[in-house]
């Protein structure tokens, strides 16, 4: 399905990770304006933003803003922070963290990345969206 909303955030995130899949589940529930899109890193669109912006080994989540017009990224802990943004309210309060180093803010992301597998567990395809919020996901193939 392609996204109808060029300007709407759009999400990659890992599609047989059993914590990104949660995650990705938490964020539909949350999400008021219903306007983020999501991909799994693994499909076409997912890798052809990770070719365009050569991010090289990158195996957890990616924030795309299309607000400005053009593609700005962020990833690790600036794309969990961009999310916490996104979300509003008290989930905003999660932007103390800017305060921290991103080198020290992604050292302690990378950790709990390296160990989600063993958690939380891995699929072995990405998750099958349910039919009503199947069209915020785009490009599933």
């Amino acid at each position: 399905m392609q996204d109808d909303s060029a300007n709407n955030p759009l999400l990659l995130y890992d599609g047989v990770c059993g914590f990104c899949n949660k995650g990705v589940q938490t964020i539909l529930a949350l999400d008021k304006r219903g306007t983020m899109r999501f991909a799994p890193l693994q499909s076409k669109m997912g890798q052809e933003i990770v070719a365009r912006h050569h991010l090289e080994k990158i195996d957890s989540v990616v924030f795309v803003d299309r607000s400005s017009g053009k593609e700005e990224i962020a990833i690790r802990s600036g794309a969990a922070l961009k999310i916490a943004d996104y979300l509003g309210g008290g989930w905003r309060l999660l932007g103390i963290f800017k305060i921290v180093p991103r080198p020290l803010r992604d050292f302690f992301y990378d950790l709990f990345a390296k160990y989600r597998y063993r958690f939380f567990g891995k699929h072995d395809s990405c998750m099958l969206p349910a039919p009503e919020v199947r069209a915020r996901f785009v490009d599933m193939a």
